[in-house]
């Protein structure tokens, strides 16, 4: 009889190595957007040749995402329905509530007012599931979060957007709505189905798709700043700060608010990451299409802050799951 160590199964192979991929690009992911943002303030012309295909590179991006999604995340909905119920509501009413609030306490121009609760309106950021990993989260429900939170963006994103911000500047929801259904659930649809049909295709490629989102993230804030230059001159302190407050407070009430509901210590730190971390590159592109290259900028800087301050959360969370013994599994 053999004592030989069965070999990983070709998926379980392809989904370590998805992982590895993904934490090296998220760790020097803050890193390649500072650099795609100095490319953009310091060489206009470069940006505003890329500025025209922002809505491409979206497609992009979501279309990597909706490869790395099999039916099983989905299954917690059926399994889980209240921690997915809670993190999905969470994103949607908190953060739009915290953008407007951060707005008005900073008194910020109608643009930067609308650019900084289009952020909070937006659906989880891509790489949120890669966080909650490295936090010792539960790394399946925040895949199921953010892949509801996307399907559900069409809807919600302009609807928020419309009343919240619509006494800052108009919101044509319908348009946006059409753009999120193009932009967003038709490529992450896309992605799905493809993986559902050619899926041992799909594995080998998986290790390549964080890198995908990061580049497309990258080309998306080298066109927004472009377009933004002098309004970073001009605004740019008081836009970090925005974003600074926007992102911790987040994380802040996205953890407490599961608490208070009861929910365990990793659902708590997946809510927490959830909430606190949007899909910027999204924000960045509805806000340079409907309204101005002055909008998109808190979503340029967010894309840049929630990575540094997630990589951050995620090592103080590791590091008190160790000291307080919290089972990963």
């Amino acid at each position: 009889m053999s004592t030989q160590t069965p070999s990983p199964a070709p998926a379980s192979t392809a989904r370590a190595s998805e992982d590895r991929s993904a934490r090296i690009a998220v760790t020097i992911f803050p890193a390649l957007i500072l650099v795609a943002a100095a490319i953009g303030f310091f060489a206009p012309p470069v940006g505003q040749a890329l500025a025209p295909f922002t809505s491409i590179y979206l497609g992009v991006i979501m279309f990597a995402m909706g490869l790395t999604l099999t039916l099983p995340d989905f299954a917690l909905v059926v399994r889980r329905p209240l921690p997915v119920l809670i993190g999905v509501v969470a994103q949607y009413v908190i953060m739009p509530l915290i953008g407007l609030g951060v707005s008005l306490l900073l008194q910020l121009p109608p643009e930067l007012a609308v650019g900084v609760i289009l952020v909070g309106c937006a659906p989880g950021g891509t790489s949120s599931n890669v966080i909650c990993y490295l936090a010792k989260a539960d790394t399946a429900l925040s895949v199921t979060m953010t892949s509801i939170s996307t399907l559900l963006a069409p809807l919600f994103t302009p609807l928020l957007t419309l009343w919240i911000a619509g006494s800052y500047l108009p919101v044509d929801a319908g348009s946006m709505a059409l753009s999120i259904v193009q932009m967003v659930l038709i490529p992450v649809i896309g992605g799905l189905v493809v993986r559902l049909i050619a899926g041992r295709l799909v594995d080998r490629v998986l290790p390549a798709l964080p890198w995908v989102s990061v580049a497309g993230i990258s080309l998306v804030v080298v066109s927004v700043v472009s377009g933004s230059t002098e309004a970073i001159v001009s605004a740019g302190a008081i836009v970090l700060l925005a974003v600074v407050l926007h992102n911790g407070l987040g994380y802040l009430l996205g953890y407490w608010g599961a608490r208070l509901l009861r929910q365990g210590e990793r659902a708590a730190r997946t809510t927490s990451v959830e909430v606190g971390m949007q899909n910027s590159g999204l924000a960045a592109t509805l806000a340079a299409a409907s309204f101005s290259p002055a909008a998109a900028l808190p979503a340029a800087i967010f894309s840049i802050w929630h990575n540094l301050s997630g990589a951050v959360l995620a090592m103080y969370y590791r590091r008190s799951a160790d000291r307080h013994q919290v089972d990963p599994a």
